[in-house]
């Protein structure tokens, strides 16, 4: 465990200061940076660290389930998901009205133009850079550390860290990542599962992004 830390240090440096697309946009427009910058964070915050694990604990099923990689607790899962996803689009309208959020959201302001374009770039969000957040902050910056500090500090650990990703977003983002850290660190604990939070979290995100574009386009239209 102690060299997928070392390693993911690392990969913090990488992935800002090479891949991060406010340092990139010049190579081609938000739309291409941000996927780049996905693609980025999928390889370096899910790939890398699940092989390094594999080859650290010379077994599959055991090492990625000890960081929550897997299906968990189904039973409680699925109900979870079923209940959460609509209160999670109702977040997702309820963020796209604030206007800090609307001009933040969706990242890519290309992917707005066109209904292709925003297709994409959802399905790119949703398939790279979702699984890999919940993988990095819910997975192994949170499981490893519940039988070696406790769960409360466990929490406290990721909670802190995601919530600092959040600076140079809007403040009421960042008051919701603070939140929302605690909520789905116990989410995943209760589930044994990363995967029931990165659905619900990508339902939020990708609503937002979605409200933001609708009402960009009947704008336009209008």
């Amino acid at each position: 465990m102690a060299i997928v830390l070392a390693y993911l240090c690392l990969a913090y440096v990488i992935v800002l200061g090479f891949f991060h697309p406010l340092h990139r946009r010049r190579a081609g427009g938000d739309f291409k940076a941000y996927l780049r910058y996905f693609g980025a964070f999928f390889v370096f915050f899910f790939l890398v660290p699940c092989i390094l694990l594999i080859l650290a604990r010379g077994e599959t099923a055991g090492s990625l389930g000890a960081i929550g990689l897997g299906a968990g607790r189904p039973g409680r899962g699925l109900p979870l998901v079923a209940v959460g996803v609509p209160v999670a689009i109702l977040a997702g309208w309820v963020g796209s009205r604030d206007p800090a959020l609307r001009d933040f959201y969706p990242f890519s302001k290309e992917a707005l133009h066109s209904v292709r374009s925003f297709v994409s770039f959802e399905l790119a969000y949703i398939l790279l850079y979702y699984p890999a957040w919940e993988f990095l902050y819910r997975g192994v910056l949170f499981f490893p550390l519940i039988p070696a500090i406790g769960l409360v500090p466990a929490l406290g650990v990721e909670t802190l860290l995601s919530t600092l990703y959040h600076i140079g977003h809007p403040p009421s983002e960042v008051l919701a990542a603070a939140g929302a850290g605690v909520v789905f660190g116990l989410l995943a604990f209760w589930t044994g599962s990363f995967f029931y939070t990165a659905l619900l979290h990508a339902a939020v995100g990708i609503s937002t992004d979605t409200f933001v574009f609708l009402r960009f386009r009947e704008r336009k239209a209008g």
